[in-house]
Formats: C-alpha cells, sequence, structure tokens
C-alpha cells in the first residue's frame, strides 16, 4: 500500500503558475506515477503521466506544453509545475500511482490515489 499526499494548490490569476507536488510513503521507483483532476460536473480525467526512472512522459492536449510533469526518486516525491493557467484548468488535483490502464499513453485508472489539492483559477 502506498500513501500520497498532494500539496500546493492554491488560488492564482489566469497566467499565473503553481508547482503542485506528491509525496509518497514508500520507494516510488518502479511505480509509473500520474496526475489527474476533476472539475466541478465533470470525470474525473488523467492529465499527465511519467514511467518508472523517468523514462518518458505524456501529456493530454489542453495542457501539453503548459504542465510538465517530473518525479525526483531519491526523495519519493512526484511534481507537476503548472503555467499559463487559465479558469479551465481550476478543479482538484490528485496524483496517483501504479497506472493500471493507459489512454493515449496517459493514465487512466491507478492503483494508488491521493486525497487530492485544490486549483482554483481566476479571470
Amino acid at each position: 500500500q502506498v500513501q500520497l499526499v498532494e500539496s500546493g494548490g492554491g488560488s492564482v490569476e489566469a497566467g499565473g503558475s503553481l508547482i503542485l507536488s506528491c509525496a509518497a510513503s514508500q520507494n516510488i521507483s518502479r511505480y509509473s506515477m500520474s496526475w489527474f483532476r476533476q472539475a466541478p460536473g465533470k470525470e474525473r480525467e488523467g492529465i499527465a503521466s511519467i514511467s518508472s526512472r523517468s523514462r518518458g512522459t505524456a501529456y493530454i492536449e489542453p495542457v501539453r506544453g503548459r504542465f510538465k510533469i517530473s518525479r525526483d526518486d531519491a526523495k519519493n516525491t512526484m511534481y507537476l509545475r503548472m503555467n499559463d493557467l487559465t479558469p479551465e484548468d481550476t478543479a482538484m488535483y490528485y496524483c496517483a500511482a501504479y497506472c493500471r490502464q493507459l489512454s493515449n499513453g496517459v493514465c487512466s485508472e491507478a492503483e494508488y490515489w491521493g486525497q487530492g489539492t485544490q486549483v482554483t483559477v481566476s479571470p
């Protein structure tokens, strides 16, 4: 069982940036890691994934070029740097470990989940 804790969410204006962190309770080097988000009234969606040992990354189109996923296995931590935020990025953001299912290279279902951190972007 892997416990995941997200941090770094908050409220920003459009065009701003945030860095989310996901701290794991144990070594995550062998796991693929992903970020998901769930906007009000919408289903949770995978937005970015990074393979074990950072061999590859994948993003959904709406965030590609603005968001960057990374990991530091020595610290058992994953990150999501988000630039040029828009109100459409407002959502609860979740980190996940051990991907169970992929959709176009991005994780769509995972084994372990954090509790989420809220990101709110104002116009």
